[in-house]
């Protein structure tokens, strides 16, 4: 387990930290499906306790950032909101509000800092890592394994789906350099 309680602690507050903004913005159904990214990302950085060199994840990491914004282009393109809005009956937010506009920040915002917190050896960089591709690679699978259910024609197409494809297999390259410590 990690051993520093404080940098323990500080990861947990930011994880709900994002999780009540994700509640805030999106509501409880879609807050459910943050959690596998942010807790799940928490858990696993507690089970796996190494300390990465930024140069062991550098590759899957960038490529998953490239890779999650072609995804979000999809998203957008496609309509990924609009139906999400349907399931969950909830508006979905502006992008300028402030709910969204701080999820932003402390999700993306951390998950481009976290490069530089790696490279310093800090472990809350590494929980950062955990929590980027726990994201990818496990809560984006609800585009197949939740989502589906939710489409006219069984298992039809919802969007996001065409890009999860490639960015779930690199995130989960990234978990197993992370719990290599490699």
């Amino acid at each position: 387990m990690t051993s520093n309680p404080t940098t323990v602690t500080a990861a947990f507050l930011f994880t709900v930290a994002v999780l009540v903004l994700g509640y805030s913005a999106f509501g409880f159904w879609t807050m459910l499906i943050f959690t596998s990214g942010f807790l799940g990302g928490f858990v696993l950085w507690l089970i796996f306790p190494t300390t990465p060199s930024f140069t062991a994840i550098r590759t899957p990491y960038f490529l998953a950032l490239a890779l999650f914004a072609l995804h979000r282009i999809e998203e957008y393109s496609m309509g990924f909101f609009e139906r999400l809005a349907e399931i969950t009956g909830i508006v979905t937010p502006e992008a300028a509000s402030w709910q969204v506009i701080l999820l932003v920040l402390l999700s993306v915002g951390a998950w481009l800092l976290m490069p530089v917190l790696v490279s310093r050896g800090y472990s809350f960089g590494t929980y950062l890592a955990w929590t980027l591709f726990a994201a990818m690679g496990i809560t984006e699978l609800a585009h197949f394994i939740v989502f589906p259910w939710f489409t006219p024609e069984p298992f039809a197409y919802f969007p996001g789906m065409a890009t999860v494809v490639l960015l779930a297999p690199v995130a989960w390259w990234g978990m197993w350099r992370l719990s290599k410590g490699a």
